[in-house]
């Protein structure tokens, strides 16, 4: 027996017959012979060209993906097909649709795309947005892209406003004018507060600089092109950043207060005080003659934790420039918070691999945002009763069977949704987990909880713990539906990156779960949370929430404005 099973068969051509017996003759075989080498050659021929063939349909197929194809790079949050790439070089194969890439012209061009991956990646991970940015805005953002370049850090206008700053008074304004920005507060807050300031800086023909405070620069991509908006290590003022008040001698509620402000003269610099403590003269900043004076000044310094965006649609010189900017009045945030916070790289990866892992494989995707701000170690029952009670009622998240052998009925195929819990504390997640592990659904679907993070206590001074929390605003801005919690800054940006209008869980009282346990958002903007509540025009209080229909009081906070 051969011991070989690979060893070569002998031919199946034989020189006898089929029944062995005599030789054909020569003249026989060789026709045979010669008809059988050229069959063989022939079949290898075919069977070249049609390798040949199927290679340059499978590259015709990768390179040249017609636009209906479901499968292709661009287009939905799942984004698929990127599932164990390299996500270096996804922006490579999205330059067809320069609207989806750019975020429908938000974003300018000229980049070096590898130092931050997130400005041309966003949109692979999110439905196109149904909200379109003006012209006017698109129009806008370049202009002052070309007045960032002229004017910023570095520059011979900057120089020669750098030395206006040693005058108590100035004669005449420069070239450029600036306002800078103190970091200051929570991360959303500051995010929120630098987006207000950015849009006062676009009213206002303004320079932003950015104080970095601990972890800006970790945490964010360059907005600009060609030029930095950080504010220089060296700035004279930065030192005083953070004894700032309200009884700074250059802050102008201090100066209205104790009647210094003379209008004839010009201040080389001037501090304004928005945090939500700040009183009644710090609130003139919203009057419009109070613009006029504070206007003239070069450089402003200022610090806030308020998204104070409404108040500047109450101002009589900035709401037409406003409506221009945004005849959609609730989409504020949503283009500028788009167009100004790109994480860095290191944060990126933290997002995109968090997705993939998790969220990239699911049909539908929930993000669920728990803020306590209850005192005690929680998780507290009745905030699980309240997540529970919204999430059933507005049907995102399905009852389970406690009869478990109904499920064994269910023939229709599984729907597989995703919820994204983030939260400080892990045990709201970790009850959701088990109760869809324990049972199965009413409906038959296969809900999988995901939890990031859960740091325990805010740690706003941590550059980790801020950047894990960037990291899940953008993971609950990627979700298709999103219940986020009232008074939370976190939510507010989710939502607003997102373009999602969410179901807002009311602030609990007594440590009861409140009925109805959650409500829809009028609008995907932020809430204000410390408005004036001021008519500069009669000098007497007023509701600021009933003065123009597109600026009214918060869902989540009855005192708050929020645009709608």
């Amino acid at each position: 027996m051969d011991q070989n099973p690979y060893r070569r068969k002998p031919s199946p051509i034989s020189t006898t017959t089929t029944g062995g017996s005599n030789p054909l003759p020569t003249s026989e075989l060789l026709p045979m012979k010669f008809l059988s080498f050229g069959t063989l050659k022939l079949t290898r021929t075919f069977t070249t060209c049609l390798i040949l063939f199927s290679v340059l349909l499978a590259f015709s197929m990768i390179f040249h993906h017609h636009p209906s194809d479901p499968n292709r790079v661009m287009g939905f949050a799942e984004a698929r097909v990127l599932d164990g790439r390299d996500y270096s070089n996804a922006t490579a194969t999205n330059d067809s649709n320069d609207s989806d890439r750019l975020l429908g012209g938000l974003l300018a061009t000229g980049f070096d795309e590898a130092t931050c991956l997130s400005r041309y990646q966003s949109s692979l991970y999110r439905k196109p947005s149904p909200y379109k940015p003006s012209p006017y805005l698109l129009s806008k953002l370049r202009s002052y892209e070309t007045l960032h370049k002229r004017c910023g850090p570095g520059t011979e206008p900057y120089k020669k406003a750098l030395t206006q700053l040693d005058q108590d008074h100035i004669d005449n304004n420069g070239e450029c004018k600036y306002v800078v920005w103190v970091s200051f507060s929570g991360l959303g807050n500051r995010i929120l507060s630098l987006a207000s300031v950015f849009l006062y800086a676009l009213l206002t023909d303004r320079v932003l600089l950015v104080d970095r405070g601990k972890d800006m620069e970790d945490l964010f991509c360059e907005p600009f092109p060609d030029m930095s908006w950080l504010l220089p290590l060296d700035f004279p003022l930065t030192s005083q950043f953070d004894g700032l008040n309200q009884d700074s001698s250059r802050c102008y509620g201090h100066m209205l207060k104790n009647h210094v402000v003379d209008n004839d003269k010009t201040l080389s610099h001037l501090y304004l005080h928005l945090v939500h403590d700040y009183g009644d003269h710090d609130k003139m900043f919203f009057c419009q003659g109070d613009q006029t004076f504070i206007g003239k000044v070069p450089w402003l310094v200022v610090k806030t934790d308020n998204y104070f965006v409404p108040s500047l649609w109450l101002i009589p010189g900035f709401d037409e420039e406003l409506d221009k900017l945004f005849p959609q009045k609730e989409t504020v945030f949503h283009h500028l918070g788009r167009y100004l916070f790109h994480p860095t790289n290191q944060v990126w990866g933290l997002v995109t691999r968090y997705y993939e892992a998790y969220l990239s494989q699911a049909d539908e995707k929930i993000g669920i945002q728990v803020r306590v701000f209850d005192v005690g170690a929680g998780p507290f029952q009745h905030v699980m009763d309240q997540i529970s009670s919204c999430t059933r009622k507005e049907k995102l998240l399905p009852e389970v069977d406690t009869v478990i052998e109904r499920s064994h009925r269910l023939k229709t195929p599984r729907k597989h949704k995703a919820v994204l819990v983030t939260s400080l504390n892990s045990g709201y997640s970790e009850n959701l987990k088990s109760m869809y592990w324990e049972y199965p659904t009413l409906t038959g679907e296969i809900i999988g909880v995901h939890q990031p993070s859960q740091e325990g206590y805010q740690q706003t001074e941590k550059k980790m713990h801020n950047g894990k929390a960037l990291a899940e605003m953008y993971l609950l801005s990627m979700t298709d539906s999103l219940v986020t919690s009232a008074w939370s800054t976190f939510g507010y940006v989710a939502q607003g990156l997102g373009g999602l209008k969410p179901w807002i869980l009311y602030k609990p009282e007594n440590r009861t779960a409140p009925d109805p346990a959650c409500g829809r958002a009028m609008s995907m903007e932020p809430c204000f949370h410390a408005p004036p509540f001021y008519d500069c025009k009669a000098k007497t209080g007023v509701d600021t929430g009933k003065l123009v229909p597109h600026v009214r009081h918060c869902e989540d906070m009855s005192w708050g404005l929020k645009l709608v």
